[in-house]
């Protein structure tokens, strides 16, 4: 076998490497501590001229190493004084065998020590302490034989003995396996092979230092057992690159990872506790948590290459975000996998747990990457993304692709931290306020390019149109799911803000379309429709908002609908100042009123069925109460047969009325009988009925007024005595009647308490 340490290595890799990895490196750092340093046990203990390099860790069966100079590279030292050779190398002795223990390290170990770098200088230190311990008994044992140890280096005057204590360590701690040697059994990852070796150097090591072997020459252990502990460091490393290996392109063998599993469970069988003594070399070096620790290395490593190009820019806009966060939930699914179907059941067949440990590893990983993420997300959009990929793409129950595989979801801690994502959401929301906000300021800005482009509402289903009720509906809508895909808590939170919004929105559509010029039948129809859709869709919907969101809704549309009516008042009412004149009475004066009645109501058959009942009824009796108005009221008075004959017309026009508000749909019968008893009592010649279809008129209509019965007595004429005695029986009818309002009947009909008296007659009832 070649006597250079990277031959091992040559034989797997197919070439050479450096020999001087990052251990020797901290070696340098440490050497003076333990090999011959000034002011160190080694310096005073022995001569460098006499003292035997340290041994080295491999099988009798290879050659003997042939000493070779700096400028060759060998790292290896020969015992004997060369003249070229530095005064500092010289001093140190046992260097080029503590170098070789560092130099067959594989290539993966290597990298894997820049990350164990502190595992090595926490066993450095160990050791020294210990070889400290080992020093003092043996100066202690020195002392009581009355034997005093120099402070400078001195040549040692028993060679013989000095000789023979020095060969016991490289012959003792030469061990056959197949003819190789320890590192070639590390470099080879034969890992439960080499824990053996070790164990058997380890255990023979402590029995001669129990035996007092080391006491002439202590810092022959300190090399030995330095050695040891770079070995089972080395191995550890090895350990490490495996691990970081086993998620890469390459993979790795499974029976690799078996042997960590089983050299890992050796070790822990091996050094189960701290020995009482506190020997260092039977502490338990924690390989288990050393494996687990790699797991968390390779774990954050694989999290921190995908999206490594979006990585460093996460405020570039959502769609980057976006393909960052699907480029680590692909990269991470793949691993967790590979875990699952692969590495988890060669671990388990050592009987090793390994899926728990890397999902919880994958899963710290990705907590701390999101949360890197949090911290830069700006905006809705990306506070929003971060937050549905941590709910419900990796929270899903097929984020591994097989159910079989989901993510353990209770033993895990949250994946963002409750205050992290607490601030999220209070992010979230108030950049969702002013988006909602932004939202309605459009819609309003649509409604007013339709309303300044004069078009006419699309009739839908015999119903008037506006894109108003779906753009509202779904804007609502669609932000109030996305909130539920997050949370409850979430959800409700944005439905009071998209509540809260339409609230403030609808009365400022309402001013401005009622401001503009596009207020007529078919675009009020249109709102109505839209305000009516809304309250049924949403509340239907989202039944916890019925009481916030119906109020502005039944508000606004209960406006549209008094504007609308406004609108046929406004056109029927100078058209009502010719009835109860004399010309009336030889003119059709109702036909007119009656024909923009039907126009009107043509547009009601274009709006929401129950809004178009409710409309219709209202015009109905705005028909009659402003003929009754007329007829309390009238520009000219009535006597004899003119009064006979308009009794008579009355009773003809409140028919036409009834019949034609019938023929349209309407059902409030109850004002039918209006007009006709008010005129039964002016055309009535028998007086003594008067008081009979005074009853009727008080019985049908409890919201009369004691001032409604003298107009109309006043327009009668009965005379002083006859009116008195009138009065007083509508008196107690009244009373009756308001009992009975008060009870609640008949509270839904209100026709004569909205018709005023005017002046004429306020002073006509004062005459009676």
């Amino acid at each position: 076998m070649p006597s250079s340490p990277t031959a091992p290595r040559s034989r797997r890799n197919g070439k050479g490497m450096d020999s001087v990895g990052v251990p020797t490196l901290i070696f340098k750092q440490k050497k003076s501590c333990f090999l011959g340093g000034k002011g160190s046990p080694a310096a005073k203990m022995s001569s460098p001229r006499t003292v035997t390099p340290g041994p080295e860790l491999q099988s009798t069966k290879e050659p003997g190493l042939k000493t070779q100079t700096p400028a060759q590279g060998s790292g290896q030292i020969s015992s004997k004084e060369q003249p070229n050779a530095h005064h500092e190398d010289t001093m140190r002795p046992g260097l080029d065998t503590l170098k070789r223990a560092f130099s067959w390290v594989s290539p993966q170990a290597s990298q894997a020590s820049k990350e164990d770098a502190g595992l090595l200088r926490r066993s450095s230190r160990f050791l020294f302490r210990s070889f400290r311990r080992t020093m003092d008994e043996g100066l202690a044992s020195g002392q009581s034989q009355g034997a005093a140890m120099p402070e400078e280096p001195c040549m040692v005057t028993d060679g013989v003995s000095q000789q023979e204590s020095t060969r016991v360590g490289p012959k003792d701690l030469e061990f056959e396996a197949e003819g190789k040697s320890v590192a070639d059994l590390i470099t080879e990852r034969q890992l439960l092979a080499a824990f053996a070796q070790l164990r058997y150097l380890e255990t023979k090591l402590v029995a001669e230092k129990a035996s007092r072997t080391f006491e002439q020459d202590p810092t022959a252990f300190a090399r030995r057992a330095m050695d040891l502990c770079l070995h089972y460091d080395g191995l550890a490393a090895e350990i490490g690159a495996i691990v970081r290996e086993t998620l890469g392109p390459e993979g790795i063998d499974q029976a690799a990872l078996v042997e960590v599993a089983r050299v890992v469970r050796a070790e822990e069988e091996a050094h189960p506790e701290l020995p009482a003594d506190g020997d260092f070399l039977r502490t338990p070096r924690h390989w288990r948590r050393h494996w687990e620790d790699a797991v968390r290395r390779s774990a954050q490593e694989r999290v921190r290459r995908s999206g490594a190009g979006l990585a460093s820019e996460p405020d570039q806009g959502a769609s980057d975000l976006a393909q960052l966060l699907a480029e680590l939930g692909g990269w991470v699914r793949r691993d967790l996998q590979k875990v699952r179907l692969v590495v988890q059941p060669a671990y388990a067949a050592a009987g090793f747990p390994a899926w728990e440990t890397y999902l919880r590893a994958f899963h710290s990983a990705v907590a701390q990457r999101l949360q890197e993420l949090a911290h830069a997300a700006r905006g809705c959009e990306q506070l929003y993304l971060l937050l549905d990929w941590a709910a419900n793409v990796y929270g899903s129950p097929d984020f591994l692709g097989d159910p079989d595989l989901a993510l353990l979801t209770e033993p895990l801690p949250p994946l963002l931290a409750p205050d992290v994502w607490a601030r999220l959401e209070s992010d979230y929301t108030s950049f969702l306020e002013t988006k909602i906000a932004s939202c309605f300021d459009g819609i309003l800005q649509l409604e007013q390019s339709r309303w300044a482009a004069a078009k006419a509402p699309d009739v839908l289903q015999g119903l008037y149109h506006s894109p108003l009720s779906i753009d509202v509906h779904m804007l609502v809508a669609e932000h109030v799911k996305a909130a539920a895909a997050i949370s409850a808590e979430l959800e409700a939170t944005t439905l009071r803000i998209c509540t809260r919004a339409l609230s403030l929105f609808l009365p400022r559509f309402e001013k401005s379309f009622l401001e503009s010029e596009a207020v007529s039948e078919p675009h009020l129809g249109a709102y109505i429709n839209a305000c009516e859709l809304l309250r049924t869709s949403l509340l239907s919907r989202f039944p916890g908002t019925l009481e916030e969101l119906e109020k502005p809704l039944v508000a606004a549309t209960c406006n549209f609908q008094k504007h609308l009516l406004q609108g046929l008042q406004k056109d029927v009412q100078p058209l009502f100042r010719v009835l109860c004149t004399k010309s009336w009475l030889t003119q059709d004066t109702l036909y007119p009123i009656m024909d923009k009645v039907v126009a009107f109501a043509h547009h009601l058959k274009h709006v929401a069925p129950p809004l178009a009942k409710d409309t219709l009824q209202e015009v109905h009796r705005y028909i009659v109460r402003e003929y009754l108005a007329q007829a309390l009221r009238p520009r000219e008075r009535f006597r004899g047969m003119e009064r006979v004959n308009g009794a008579h017309k009355m009773n003809v026009e409140a028919q036409a009325i009834g019949d034609t508000f019938q023929g349209l749909g309407s059902e409030a019968t109850w004002l039918n009988q209006a007009i006709p008893c008010v005129a039964e009592i002016l055309g009535e010649t028998y007086k003594d009925d008067i008081q009979r279809h005074l009853e009727t008129l008080i019985q049908s209509y409890p919201d009369i007024r004691r001032n409604h019965i003298l107009a109309i007595l006043a327009l009668r004429r009965l005379g002083r005595r006859r009116n008195q005695s009138l009065l007083q029986h509508a008196q107690d009818l009244l009373r009756a009647a308001a009992k009975a309002v008060g009870s609640g009947a008949a509270q839904d009909r209100v026709l004569f308490e909205e018709i005023e008296l005017s002046t004429f007659m306020d002073q006509l009832v004062t005459c009676i």
